[in-house]
């Protein structure tokens, strides 16, 4: 694939990444609830005042008041102990309703059910006729039972039994005081309620079931799959973090491929002192999903091994190689822990070039027989890089000579639109160009040295952008030139950050570097904002920051020593990943699935409504 070809796809990837951003989006916003105690008592003051209001307004005296009272406090108490029924008994083994949910859900189809009432209440007592009431306290228990089967229906994982259930207790067993309240509003109620709450069940059983079929045949027309299975895969994971659903749905229509992972180790006094891996793979999609917390996985699994300091910069991959599974991320982690098994290694070094092609800067370094090269946009935004940059780069670096060539998507400034199209040329050139320079010093190769440091700042977490890697820093001195690389585990970073840190390291004796982040999607879809996520440096202290990187860079210093190094680059095969299709098509599934969900919505429920009101009037 020539880079022309390779641009035509990236637009293809921006538009996914579009239409993934949507997603992401979407679900993000979902289940953000207050505390289980503010739910309840939310709800207790609705039943006691809705009760109040909706008695008082037949009965406007103190007994009407107090009937009102008892009448909300036994409302507010036959939903509390439901919700408790239904969240240890039908939905049990579910991974979305726990009892928070329960009682949320409650809260809304209560509110539902009450707008029904006040409207009674006052057209009642407006004409004087309490029948007007009933009335309309059984349609409002028809719209919270539609609510309720539809939630249940639409988000739980349980059967079909069990959602019905959930959904006809509540409403029901608060359906039972009217019957004992002939007396006191002065109206007969007579069978015909009864018969009308026969009649309203079936109609509204057929028309969730309408709304679930019609649903569900965007996904079986476009994937052969229900579309609420995949929306019920991706609530388990936003409300619950719960992968495995979702996964299986990635399992089933990813693709097999051959991926590259490089490493460089550098080795001090017979022991591994650290270790640099840079897997040709993307880290996503979001969350805990597929390979988004790889770099950290990695990271994790090396470190208990080696007890050395490991970073996993970001390598040239864009979402179409995000992998499908955690049986996916194991076959990665395998294929790493197989290649660490290095043997040659080499005590020679070049110190560290940088070469500038408009807005494209690109970094060198050669160690051995390897050129370790970065590639930046800073500070003008860049997004991931294509794979076929990184195969002219590594082609040109063996045809110059070289054994290999590591190259690293420094991921390192984002401020505004991205256009890939315009700076890949400048990209390879700069690269290049870089490459050049530093086999220009071949003869001026020096042993080095190497240090590392390692921290994790506490206040930074997922939320500020921060996956659980943290922050390394691997120092490394050629002749009296030092140079560090410092890797952040997050997912890119803000524009003109990269250059104060940089500036920072330069005070302390550090001349040359370039900052990397890990690209981890486990921040995405965590925060709700335009992105989904924050990018390092956005909702942090940047001074604190600089302050961590400054004292980590401090301390690699000080643990500088002769070191060598080696390298190498395992091929994993067959593994399962989403490819820029499959995860296009999977979003547009979900697009239209939400949008036929509000058609749908706009038109079968109110023909339902009226239905109902029809219904009722003739009774």
């Amino acid at each position: 694939m020539t880079i022309s070809e390779e641009n035509a796809s990236l637009a293809s990837d921006n538009s996914m990444k579009k239409y993934m951003g949507k997603v992401v989006k979407r679900y993000s916003s979902l289940f953000t609830l207050p505390s289980h105690a503010r739910i309840v008592a939310s709800l207790f003051v609705l039943c006691l005042l809705s009760g109040i209001v909706g008695i008082l307004s037949l009965i406007p005296s103190y007994f009407g008041f107090a009937v009102g009272s008892l009448f909300g406090i036994v409302f507010f108490s036959i939903t509390s102990v439901s919700d408790l029924i239904i969240y240890r008994g039908f939905m049990k083994t579910d991974p979305i309703f726990n009892l928070r949910r329960c009682s949320a859900l409650s809260l809304f189809s209560c509110l539902t059910w009450f707008g029904f009432l006040f409207l009674g209440s006052v057209i009642g007592a407006s004409i004087k006729n309490p029948g007007v009431w009933i009335k309309l306290y059984s349609l409002g228990f028809c719209a919270a039972f539609i609510l309720r089967l539809l939630v249940f229906s639409t988000t739980s994982f349980a059967s079909l039994r069990r959602a019905f259930a959930s959904s006809i207790l509540q409403p029901a067993l608060c359906m039972t005081p009217i019957f004992f309240m002939d007396s006191v509003i002065g109206y007969h109620l007579g069978t015909h309620l009864l018969l009308f709450l026969l009649v309203s069940i079936p109609i509204a059983l057929l028309t969730v079931f309408l709304f679930l079929f019609f649903v569900n045949r965007v996904g079986k027309r476009s994937l052969g799959v229900a579309s609420l299975s995949l929306f019920k895969a991706f609530m388990a994971n936003w409300a619950e973090n719960v992968n495995a659903p979702l996964e299986g749905f990635l399992e089933k229509f990813g693709r097999k491929q051959d991926v590259k992972v490089s490493l460089l180790a550098f080795r001090a006094k017979d022991k591994i002192k650290a270790l640099m891996v840079i897997p040709a793979l993307h880290p996503g999609p979001f969350k805990n999903v597929g390979s988004s917390p790889l770099p950290y996985m990695i990271q994790a699994a090396l470190e208990s091994k080696l007890q050395c300091v490991v970073s996993v910069p970001h390598g040239l991959s864009g979402h179409e190689l995000d992998l499908s599974s955690q049986n996916q991320n194991q076959k990665i982690i395998e294929g790493v822990l197989n290649a660490i098994n290095l043997s040659s290694f080499d005590s020679k070094a070049t110190p560290f070039v940088r070469n500038q092609r408009n807005e494209a800067s690109a970094s060198c370094q050669k160690f051995g027989d390897c050129a370790l090269l970065t590639l930046s946009l800073a500070p003008k935004t860049m997004e991931d890089l294509p794979q076929e940059l990184d195969r002219i780069i590594v082609d040109e670096a063996e045809r110059k000579g070289l054994s290999s060539a590591i190259v690293i998507d420094a991921h390192n400034s984002i401020e505004g639109r991205f256009n890939l199209n315009k700076v890949v040329e400048n990209l390879r050139k700069a690269a290049i160009g870089s490459l050049e320079e530093t086999l220009d010093w071949d003869w001026h190769q020096y042993p080095f040295e190497v240090g590392v440091a390692k921290v994790f700042p506490k206040e930074f977490g997922i939320k500020e952008g921060m996956g659980p890697g943290g922050i390394s820093v691997i120092v490394v001195m050629v002749g009296d030139q030092k140079a560090a690389y410092v890797t952040i585990d997050g997912n890119n970073m803000i524009s003109k950050l990269r250059e104060r840190i940089l500036s920072a390291i330069q005070e302390i004796g550090v001349v040359e570097g370039e900052i990397l982040t890990t690209d981890t999607h486990v921040v995405n879809g965590i925060v709700p904002t335009a992105r989904g996520y924050y990018p390092i440096g956005e909702a942090m202290d940047q001074a604190k920051l600089i302050d961590y990187i400054k004292q980590a860079t401090v301390c690699a210093i000080k643990d500088l020593e002769p070191a060598e190094v080696s390298w190498r680059t395992e091929t994993v095969l067959d593994v399962k990943v989403i490819g820029e299709k499959q995860i296009e098509t999977l979003c547009l599934l979900a697009e239209k699935t939400a949008n036929e969900a509000k058609r749908l919505a706009i038109s079968l429920f109110p023909i339902s409504g009226i239905l109902l009101t029809v219904l009722l009037l003739l009774l």
